[in-house]
């Protein structure tokens, strides 16, 4: 099973083009059935706190859960860490190191005060005081996402944070609940890292009920200012709903990767990154070339590697269903493709790829080079792995330190506005029929500049 290829000066090919693209915008919309489920999760968590929460764990993860299994306990997270491999302990610690140190080297100042006209203006940076992340859990186990949500939030210096993380869904982690006798549980690497990051807010609940939860607060769960992280459609629209009440960092939904390859890309490596992107579920694959060649190589080493990839169940349907090989006739027009595309991930494995770069406007993170996977970001170069996706990269950005920083302009008139500044403030206020605002600065015009 390989990516379509589609000829994008054909008029039918480009059509097809197109309504992925669309397709991909859609799931950022409002409304729809799925809409009005979450809107009723939402309103149901509001009114019904805890026993709401249970019950949708209870419908989509363990039939037995309890309001007690709600908060993760200090000593879970303890025993989570001490079990850890010596080995992935010490990946995970190098990962964090990387994270922590990117983040700190982009964290932002406050600017030097400038006077304009006897007045004294500056830039003040604070942290967001309550934020919760959501790390997915439902289908597979993101230890990572701790990592890259937990690490810029901590830099930033939120003093309170909250992790909600689920259990697997539902009949997700059949054969490991079988063979151990017990209910799939969180995943234990998720809660040591959450050790490791001294995060003691720790709840076993995700989706949703869970957005809900960290809105409105439960009898279990602290109510939060902010929430940010990746997950389902049904995280992102009640996080879409809640925008307002609470801040959100974006839409992170379904991952997404868009590689620009010319015959200077080493198709093995092009082909085992579209792979790891198809094997999210579901994972969004487009591959950009003027050359046919190219993308014929690639495809032939996508299917050498599929037979030996162990999520072949996810990146099959992903590769049919959601992704595409476009053939375009000029540079100009692939860089249009990836900026319509504005994708969560781009790679651009050309023989320039800054040259590239200097041509497209959109992307959550740019992987500059065919030497550069998309994984790397994934686990440990340092920027977060928390991207902007369906196509909203056209006017949002990835997670970072940024993201848990609220910024407040300062203004200071030592003793008051100048002559002149009075006088061209009275004017502009009367203009817009606001004499109160005229009022307050003739007030001022008795004390001494």
């Amino acid at each position: 099973m390989s990516l379509r290829v589609l000829q994008y000066d054909q008029p039918d090919d480009r059509a097809a083009f197109e309504a992925l693209a669309d397709r991909l915008r859609q799931q950022v919309a409002g409304a729809g059935q799925l809409a009005e489920q979450v809107a009723a999760i939402v309103e149901d968590v509001r009114t019904g706190g805890d026993e709401a929460v249970v019950k949708y764990m209870r419908q989509w993860t363990n039939p037995s859960f309890t309001a007690d299994m709600i908060r993760v306990k200090s000593d879970e997270m303890a025993a989570a860490e001490k079990s850890l491999d010596p080995k992935l302990r010490d990946a995970m610690q190098r990962s964090i190191a990387h994270v922590r140190e990117y983040q700190s080297h982009i964290l932002p100042s406050d600017p030097p005060t400038i006077t304009i006209d006897d007045c004294q203006l500056g830039l003040r940076f604070t942290p967001i005081q309550r934020v919760g992340l959501h790390v997915p859990g439902g289908k597979a186990a993101y230890p990572s996402s701790v990592i890259m949500l937990a690490v810029p939030a901590q830099v930033a210096g939120v003093p309170n944070l909250s992790i909600v993380s689920p259990p697997p869904t539902a009949n997700a982690d059949a054969e490991r609940s079988e063979a151990s006798g017990t209910a799939p549980d969180i995943s234990p690497l998720v809660l040591a890292v959450c050790h490791m990051l001294q995060l003691d807010r720790v709840y076993r609940i995700g989706g949703a009920q869970a957005i809900a939860a960290l809105t409105f607060g439960t009898e279990s769960v602290d109510a939060v200012d902010f929430i940010a992280g990746p997950g389902n459609a049904y995280t992102q629209q009640a996080k879409r709903q809640l925008f307002g009440r609470i801040g959100i960092d974006g839409f992170f939904g379904p991952s997404e990767v868009v590689i620009l390859a010319d015959d200077s890309a080493d198709p093995a490596a092009i082909a085992a990154d579209l792979l790891a992107q198809a094997e999210h579920d579901p994972g969004c694959c487009f591959l950009v070339s003027t050359s046919r060649a190219v993308i014929d190589n690639i495809l032939a080493a996508i299917e050498e590697q599929l037979p030996d990839r162990k999520r072949r169940a996810a990146i099959e349907p992903a590769l049919r269903d959601w992704s595409a090989a476009i053939v375009v006739d000029s540079d100009a027009t692939a860089y249009q493709l990836v900026d319509t595309l504005a994708a969560e991930h781009v790679t651009l494995a050309v023989a320039d790829p800054h040259a590239a770069l200097a041509q497209i406007n959109h992307g959550g993170a740019f992987f500059l080079g065919d030497g550069t996977p998309v994984a790397s970001g994934d686990y440990y170069a340092g920027p977060s792995h928390c991207l902007p996706t369906g196509t909203t990269a056209r006017f949002t950005s990835g997670l970072s330190v940024y993201t848990f920083l609220k910024r407040s302009s300062l203004e200071h008139y030592p003793a008051r506005p100048g002559d002149q500044a009075i006088a061209d403030i009275v004017a502009l206020a009367e203009a817009e029929g606001l004499d109160a605002h005229a009022e307050s600065l003739r007030r001022r015009t008795d004390r001494k500049p």
